[in-house]
């Protein structure tokens, strides 16, 4: 009894790693404390090391750590190396943290412990949600170096910024963020529940309204679509043809407007301003990488950040996304990227890249329905910085586990 609730601590303390509060206001103690509470969960589990996984991780954390010191070194400009030591820490707390969860008997104990934790997230959502508009005028504005939040008693966070505010239909609402800083991090989770719900646990109905409805509390155009996306693969998995199309168009049309009217305000509306920073995040990287092809220009955020305001893309880009019905209409930026796979690319060139995006696919946390998973994952990581918080990064990590684990076994099998 004792694991099963140190366990979901640790996993409570991973997904809070990853965009949650509680590390971005207290970031070095609550690196320390997940890391005491991983020794202290080995301590309580008094099972002895087990011998492929310890390996395994060695051989990844050496592997992972090489590969960017590689782009440290090599980097075009000077890195910081505090800020790569930073990294290292983030390598080693995840690896130790998926190392606990592999070195259990039970395989599932990480996918129930993540179930468990992500039914609190949902919950806690749902009430932050509807307590604002009983508390707003008792907010309490907080601030670290990088973020604010406007808080009451430390229970329940909310944006003070005015984007965050949505007119939907005549009810003026605050963008849905729970735990996190950001919308967008808490669909990423919610749309992750959704799918263990439906592919993993007992698909309890009740559950899956309040997981849509609080995905459609965030206002985001990437839940919305992740959402829209499970509804119409898992209902076309469990229903015959007719049926299917029938339940899709009943649950999806309804959705599809909402995300055609989200996309419309954030590409033409009020909301362009988010969109033309998530274009440029998207295009920008891409360019600079083409221009530092092997090792990139380094994952220094205040390095990458000097490189991005001096850089202006020598293409015609516009000619092209014109056809699309699109305009970029910002064409350089001293800011970091929301988009975390091009911010890999353009930090730490193509090889590295597509190495890690392979083993990203080749992860093995989460093995139903790999697909889906993929894109669930894949694309949160497209429209948030999270691929190097340890949540995400765990999956790259189980990637090298696996090849390593693959190539261990097979010299034994030579010997």
């Amino acid at each position: 009894m004792k694991t099963t609730y140190l366990n979901a601590i640790i996993m409570f303390m991973l997904v809070s790693s990853t965009g949650g509060l509680l590390f971005v206001f207290n970031r070095n103690y609550a690196f320390l404390a997940m890391c005491l509470f991983v020794l202290l969960g080995f301590f309580f589990m008094a099972k002895p090391i087990k011998k492929a996984p310890f390996i395994s991780s060695v051989l990844t954390f050496l592997i992972v750590v090489t590969f960017f010191t590689i782009n440290y070194v090599f980097a075009i400009n000077p890195q910081s190396l505090t800020k790569y030591s930073f990294f290292g820490i983030t390598i080693f707390t995840t690896l130790l943290t998926l190392f606990y969860f592999n070195n259990q008997d039970n395989r599932n104990t990480f996918v129930n412990s993540l179930y468990f934790v992500l039914k609190i997230v949902l919950f806690h959502s749902i009430i932050s949600f509807i307590a604002y508009f009983i508390i707003r005028e008792n907010l309490l504005l907080i601030s670290s170096e990088y973020h604010e939040s406007l808080t009451y008693f430390y229970l329940f966070f909310y944006s003070p910024n005015e984007m965050s505010m949505i007119n939907l239909f005549g009810l003026e609402f605050i963008r849905n963020a729970g735990m996190f800083w950001e919308p967008g991090i808490l669909q990423a989770y919610l749309n992750i529940l959704f799918f263990l719900e439906v592919s993993i646990f007992k698909r309890d109905r009740r559950l899956l309204i309040l997981i849509i409805i609080a995905i459609l509390s965030t206002y985001s155009t990437t839940g919305l679509f992740l959402l829209m996306i499970q509804i119409i693969y898992f209902l076309q998995k469990k229903f015959k043809q007719n049926l299917a199309i029938i339940l899709i168009a009943i649950v999806g049309i309804p959705l599809y407007l909402l995300l055609s009217a989200n996309m419309n305000d954030k590409i033409y509306g009020e909301g362009e301003s988010s969109f033309q920073k998530r274009l440029i995040d998207l295009t920008q990287p891409f360019f600079i990488a083409l221009e530092n092809p092997l090792t990139g220009v380094g994952l220094d955020i205040d390095k990458f950040q000097q490189v991005r305001e001096e850089f202006y893309i020598n293409s015609n880009l516009n000619s092209m996304l014109s056809k699309l019905g699109i305009e970029q209409k910002v064409e350089t930026t001293s800011k970091g990227s929301t988009n975390s796979v091009m911010y890999m690319l353009a930090g730490m060139g193509f090889p590295t890249a597509i190495f890690f995006i392979y083993m990203f696919i080749k992860q093995q946390v989460v093995t139903n329905h790999r697909f889906i998973w993929f894109i669930i994952t894949f694309v949160s990581v497209m429209s948030e910085p999270l691929l190097f918080r340890p949540f995400f990064f765990m999956f790259i990590l189980s990637g090298v586990m696996y090849f390593c684990n693959k190539v261990t076994n097979h010299k034994k099998r030579l010997v």
